[in-house]
C-alpha cells in the first residue's frame, strides 16, 4: 500500500460519520486473489504438513458429524421416547438383538396398522434398557470428550507450529529486502513504520491460511452439509435458508468498501503509533536533556487516540453489518421452528428418513428430529455470519499483505552485478574518479571528487559540516552509488564487484557508536563472528579498550545494556574502533574514531591505528586538529569538491589556503569556547 494511499486513509479516522473522499483500496477479488497467490513461496515449505492438517480436521468434522446424528437420535428417541435401536446402534453400544428394532422402516401413524390384521405394535425399549442405553451413552461420551480434548490440545498446537512457520519466512524474506534496500529508502522512511509491517502486517499470512482459506472451507463445506441434511427433512427448509441469503448477500456487498477503508485507516494509525513509541525511546536522552517529557507524551496521547478510534470505527462498521445479518438468521430459526413444530403434531414423514432408517429413527417428524433439524437451520444462520464475519476479517487481511508486499516490492538500488570480479588483493590504491552524488536529483552533494589514497597511507577528510565527508565514504561502501564516475580499488570499479565481497574488506567504525545488548566480546567481533578470543582481545589493544574491559566484573564476558548504557561514550567509542579492527579489513573507514576521547588516550590510539595499519588503507573523517596532523595526507571537502590535498605542513604553508583558513577557523572556535 503507497503511502499517500495510506495517508488518505488517515481522514477517515477523524469521525465516525465522516466519510471522507477518499477513494477505497484496489482491492477487489481479483486482487486478492493475485495476493493470495504471491504468498504461496512462504507456504509451499510446509505444504505437507498443511495436507495433514487438513486431513486431521475433514476426519475430525465427518467423525462429529456422525457422532452428532447418533447421540441426539439415541438420547431423544431412546433415552426419552424409548424406540427401540438401529442395528448400528446396538453395536456401537455393545448390547443384544433385544434392543433393536424389528421394522426399522416402520411408519408411527395409527392409520397405516388400522384394519391390518397382521400388523403388529413393535414394543418400546423397557425402563431398565432405557437406563443401559443412557449409561452405555454418557461412557460414551466421556470417552469422546477425552479423546477429543487430547487430540485437539496437539492438533493446536501442530497447527500453531504451521502457522509461525510460515510468518517466519515471510519475515525474514521482508526483514532481507529491508537489509537490501539503499541507505535512501531508509533515510526517508519512518523506522517504526517498518517494524510494523515486518512484526504486524506480516503476520496477516497465517490469518490468510485460516481466514480466507481453510475458515471459509470449512464454513462452506458446513453449509452445504446443513443444507443437504435440512433438504433431506424437507425441501422447503433449503428453499427458506435460500431466499434468506439474497438479502444477507446485498448487505455484505454493500458494506465491504467502507469496512475496507476503515482497515486501512486501522493499518496506518498503528503503524504510525509504534513509529511514535520507537522514535520516543530511541531519543529519550534528548528527551529528558530538553524536558520534552510533556511534548512527547502529547504527541503519543495523540497518535495513541488516533489508533484507538480507528479500530473502534472499524469495529463498528463489522458489528454493525453483522448484527443486520443476525436478525436475518433469527428469523430464519423463528419460522422454522414453528414450521417444524408443527410437522410434529401432523406425524409428518421427512423426506428421505426412510433411506437412512437403519442408521438413525428420523423416519417421520419427531422430537429427535426436531432437535436435530433445528440444530442444523441454527447452524446455517450461525454459518452465514460466520462467513460474514471472514469477509470483513479478509478486508483487514489483504490490506495487510498489500502493506507487506510493498516492502518486498521494492527493488533495491544497490545490486550485484551478473559476473562480479573477486575483491583485487592485495590493495595498492583506492580512487574516486570525477563523483557526481546527489540524495535527490535537485540536491547535489558531491560535485567532480578526485581523491586516490595509495596503500600504508592515512587519508584525512576534513570540511564543514554538510561537506560531503561522509557521503565520501558511503560511496567506497556502496551505501549509494555514484550519479556519475567511479570509485575503484586498484583501477577495478566497485560496482564490478559483489556488495556482500567489497563491505566484507572494507570495515568501518561509525560515529555512532552503536552497540547491543550481549557481551563485550560478542559486541567487538559482531562484524565478525568466527573472531577467536585472542583477535577480539588484539583489537581491544588497539583501540585503548583492553584495561577497561579486564576492569569491568566478568571482563570479556560483561553484559552490555541496551546501546551499551553501562558504558561511557568513550568507551563506547573504543568498543566501536575495537570491531573494525578486529574484521581485519585492507581499507578502514574511520568516522568522527576519537572524538569522545582525551587527547592522552586519541594519541594512544591513533599511534596504535598507524602501526596496525600498515599495509592497509586507512581513511580518517575528523574535526580534530590533533587527529589530522597524524594523518600522511590531508583532503579538504569544500561544497562537494576536494579543494586541497596534501600534508599539513604542505597545506598550511599556503598564507591564502582554504585548509589553513579552515585551521585558523577551528583554532579560534575553540580558544572562543
Amino acid at each position: 500500500m503507497e503511502p499517500n494511499a495510506e495517508s488518505e486513509a488517515l481522514s477517515l479516522i477523524a469521525g465516525y460519520g465522516d466519510r471522507a473522499d477518499v477513494d477505497a483500496p484496489p482491492m477487489g477479488l481479483r486482487r486478492m486473489v493475485v495476493l493470495a497467490w504471491r504468498t504461496w513461496p512462504y507456504i509451499r515449505p510446509m505444504l505437507l504438513h498443511l495436507i495433514g492438517l487438513v486431513a486431521v480436521m475433514l476426519a475430525g468434522g465427518l467423525t462429529g458429524l456422525v457422532g452428532a446424528f447418533v447421540g441426539v437420535d439415541l438420547f431423544a428417541n431412546k433415552v426419552l421416547v424409548g424406540e427401540k435401536l438401529q442395528p448400528l446402534q446396538a453395536t456401537v453400544l455393545f448390547v443384544g438383538e433385544e434392543y433393536v428394532t424389528t421394522d426399522p422402516v416402520k411408519l408411527a401413524v395409527e392409520d397405516d396398522t388400522a384394519g391390518d390384521e397382521d400388523a403388529t405394535i413393535e414394543p418400546d425399549l423397557t425402563k431398565a434398557q432405557r437406563r443401559t442405553v443412557r449409561n452405555r451413552l454418557v461412557i460414551w461420551g466421556i470417552v469422546g470428550a477425552v479423546f477429543a480434548t487430547a487430540v485437539g490440545y496437539v492438533f493446536w498446537y501442530y497447527s500453531t507450529w504451521i502457522w509461525q512457520s510460515i510468518n517466519q519466512n515471510l519475515r525474514v524474506a521482508m526483514i532481507e529486502r529491508a537489509e537490501s534496500l539503499s541507505l535512501k529508502f531508509h533515510d526517508s522512511s519512518r523506522v517504526g513504520d517498518a517494524i510494523f509491517r515486518v512484526y504486524q502486517d506480516s503476520a496477516m499470512i497465517v490469518n490468510l491460511i485460516q481466514s480466507a482459506i481453510f475458515s471459509p472451507l470449512t464454513t462452506l463445506y458446513g453449509l452445504l452439509t446443513g443444507i443437504v441434511i435440512v433438504a433431506a427433512f424437507d425441501p422447503w427448509f433449503a428453499l427458506l435458508v435460500l431466499m434468506v441469503g439474497i438479502p444477507t448477500a446485498y448487505v455484505i456487498v454493500k458494506s465491504t468498501p467502507r469496512v475496507r477503508r476503515r482497515a486501512l485507516a486501522n493499518r496506518v494509525a498503528n503503524s504510525r503509533l509504534t513509529s511514535r513509541i520507537q522514535e520516543a525511546f530511541g531519543a529519550i536522552k534528548v528527551v529528558k536533556a530538553n524536558r520534552a517529557e510533556r511534548r512527547i507524551f502529547d504527541q503519543f496521547d495523540e497518535d495513541s487516540k488516533a489508533a484507538l478510534d480507528a479500530a473502534y470505527f472499524l469495529r463498528l462498521d463489522m458489528v454493525l453489518v453483522t448484527l443486520v445479518v443476525a436478525v436475518l438468521g433469527t428469523g430464519l430459526v423463528i419460522v422454522s421452528e414453528y414450521i417444524m413444530v408443527g410437522f410434529v403434531i401432523e406425524n409428518r414423514e421427512t423426506f428421505a428418513g426412510a433411506l437412512l432408517a437403519g442408521f438413525v429413527g428420523f423416519v417421520v417428524w419427531n422430537y429427535g428430529a426436531v432437535q436435530i433439524a433445528g440444530r442444523f437451520v441454527g447452524n446455517l444462520s450461525g454459518s452465514a455470519r460466520g462467513l460474514l464475519g471472514i469477509w470483513m476479517r479478509m478486508q483487514d487481511l489483504f490490506i495487510a499483505l498489500e502493506r507487506a508486499f510493498y516492502l518486498l516490492d521494492l527493488e533495491p538500488e544497490i545490486t550485484d552485478p551478473d559476473d562480479p570480479v573477486p575483491f583485487p588483493a592485495p590493495v595498492e590504491d583506492v580512487a574516486w574518479r570525477a563523483v557526481h552524488f546527489g540524495y535527490d536529483a535537485d540536491k547535489v552533494v558531491l560535485a567532480g571528487v578526485d581523491l586516490e589514497a595509495r596503500v600504508g597511507t592515512v587519508t584525512a577528510i576534513v570540511g564543514g559540516t554538510g561537506a560531503g565527508k561522509s557521503t565520501l565514504m558511503s560511496l567506497l561502501l556502496r551505501l549509494y552509488d555514484p550519479g556519475a564516475g567511479t570509485v575503484s580499488v586498484n583501477g577495478v570499479d566497485i560496482r564490478h564487484m559483489a556488495v556482500s565481497d567489497l563491505r566484507s574488506n572494507v570495515g568501518i567504525a561509525l560515529q555512532k557508536n552503536v552497540l547491543f545488548a550481549a557481551t563485550v566480546a560478542e559486541n567487538i567481533a559482531f562484524g565478525t563472528p568466527d573472531a577467536d578470543r585472542a583477535a577480539v582481545e588484539a583489537a581491544a589493544g588497539v583501540a585503548c579498550a583492553d584495561e577497561f574491559i579486564r576492569a569491568m566484573a566478568d571482563g570479556y564476558d560483561t553484559e552490555l545494556g541496551e546501546r551499551g548504557g553501562k558504558l561511557s561514550s568513550g568507551q563506547r567509542q573504543r568498543l566501536s574502533i575495537a570491531r573494525a579492527v578486529v574484521r581485519d579489513t585492507p581499507v578502514l573507514i574511520l568516522d568522527e574514531p576519537t572524538a569522545s576521547l582525551d587527547a592522552r588516550t586519541e594519541q594512544r590510539v591513533l599511534r596504535n591505528l598507524a602501526e596496525w595499519g600498515r599495509g592497509r588503507v586507512i581513511f580518517l573523517i575528523t574535526h580534530r586538529l590533533s587527529t589530522i596532523r597524524n594523518a600522511d595526507r590531508i583532503a579538504l571537502v569544500e561544497d562537494g569538491r576536494i579543494v586541497e590535498h596534501g600534508t599539513h605542513d604542505e597545506l598550511m604553508a599556503g598564507v591564502a589556503g582554504r585548509y589553513r583558513a579552515f585551521v585558523d577557523a577551528e583554532t579560534t572556535g575553540r580558544a572562543a569556547a
